[in-house]
């Protein structure tokens, strides 16, 4: 009985005896990484969907109605500017113009007669050998001859043009779609369908829709100062439908003045060049637009932010005191894997972004820095909406399991 005591007291100060517990286990602080925010510029960008259409678009349409008798072009080919496309029976057009340059022909030798005649009265009235009467009746027959000969010109010129137009040749370069009508069919002037398109596709137009608000909020930021507007030319990344990047960069040319009231959005035209014509009119495509340049942006990890049981964004922080803090945060955007801070975070703090699941507010910790990653805001990825729309990682989840 004796030895089984003296065992267990032998047992009790290994265990517990000199104020240190054997192994090392004496300091239990739990140790988190975290990341010190630093402020730094950001390119705000923006990737908005949208789609292609052509440079320039032309319908053909005949303006003389007659049947068509000719047509000098394959469908879907490249055609240039002025390259005949249609001809249409001129034979009508062509009696036009040579009865109207018969006419002119007729005024002509009038007009020579008629001067004659007002030359000699002229001449005449001076020694009285006519009368007044004769003498105004002959000055106003030339000058009706000479509206004549006016009036015959002009009809040569209209009848020149008809027949023109029964020569239909193409008003730009681009490539032609189908035809929609064949020789032998009667056309009329001016009609309503189109007998042809021709679209210059090199370069191409990528219009994307960019809402509302989200151009108000940019507009804050630029007026408070905190971001710098981008230029008219910024550039602008095609994404297709495929995932591929599209190997050509477009800029932006303008962004439209009046805002759709059943969408809330208005429109930003992009100029793309399209050498190779990769892009067809009508393709849905995504853009990324550079919408400003932010001077003192302030990005954190995107496991750093979680939501609360409200919804409202937070982070867990390591205050100067080495306690952890809950902070309440506004986020608006992504870039690359990081959150755009807007409110609530600033240069210094230092956000936990693994070892989330051993703490809570107000415990004390080891905070050791993350190792550094790539400098994602010199090639910022593309913004999107961020804010209360997007799903984050919730408290309590462990964050370096990603």
């Amino acid at each position: 009985m004796r030895a089984q005591i003296f065992a267990i007291a032998l047992l009790l100060t290994a265990c517990g005896g000199g104020g240190k517990p054997a192994g090392g286990f004496g300091d239990m602080t739990p140790q988190v990484t975290v990341v010190t925010l630093k402020e730094q510029t950001v390119t705000l960008r923006r990737e908005l969907p949208g789609r292609t259409n052509a440079f320039l678009v032309a319908e053909v349409r005949p303006q003389v109605g007659g049947v068509l008798k000719k047509r000098f072009f394959e469908e879907g080919s490249l055609v240039k500017a002025g390259q005949p496309l249609y001809e249409i029976d001129d034979a009508i057009y062509r009696a036009q113009l040579q009865s109207a340059e018969a006419s002119l022909a007729k005024a002509d030798a009038t007009v020579a007669a008629a001067q004659l005649a007002a030359d000699r009265a002229r001449e005449l009235i001076k020694i009285d050998a006519v009368s007044r009467q004769e003498y105004d009746n002959a000055i106003s027959s030339s000058g009706q001859a000479q509206a004549d000969v006016a009036a015959g010109k002009a009809a040569v010129a209209n009848a020149t043009v008809n027949l023109s137009y029964a020569h239909l040749t193409s008003p730009i370069s681009g490539r032609i779609g189908k035809s929609s009508v064949t020789v032998g069919a009667l056309v009329t002037a001016n009609q309503t369908a189109a007998m042809a398109t021709i679209q210059q596709l090199d370069p191409i137009y990528v219009d994307v829709n960019q809402a509302s608000s989200e151009w108000l909020h940019l507009k804050q930021e630029i007026d408070s100062g905190r971001a710098q507007s981008g230029v008219a030319d910024s550039p602008v990344t095609i994404l297709l439908t495929d995932g591929r990047t599209y190997g050509h960069q477009g800029k932006l040319q303008f962004a439209d003045i009046t805002v759709d009231p059943t969408t809330g959005d208005f429109l930003l035209r992009a100029i793309v060049p399209n050498p190779n014509g990769e892009l067809l009119p009508g393709m849905y495509v995504r853009a990324l637009l550079d919408e400003g340049v932010l001077s003192k942006g302030v990005l954190v990890p995107q496991q750093g932010i979680a939501r609360d049981p409200k919804g409202n964004a937070t982070a867990l922080i390591v205050n100067a005191q080495g306690k952890v803090e809950t902070r309440e945060v506004k986020v608006s955007r992504t870039v690359g894997d990081q959150w755009l801070v807007d409110d609530g975070l600033a240069s210094g703090d230092r956000v936990i972004v693994e070892g989330l699941q051993k703490v809570q507010p107000g415990a004390a910790v080891k905070a050791v820095e993350a190792a550094p990653s790539a400098d994602v805001a010199a090639h910022p990825a593309a913004a999107t909406d961020g804010g209360g729309d997007r799903p984050l990682s919730g408290p309590g989840k462990d964050s370096s399991a990603h």
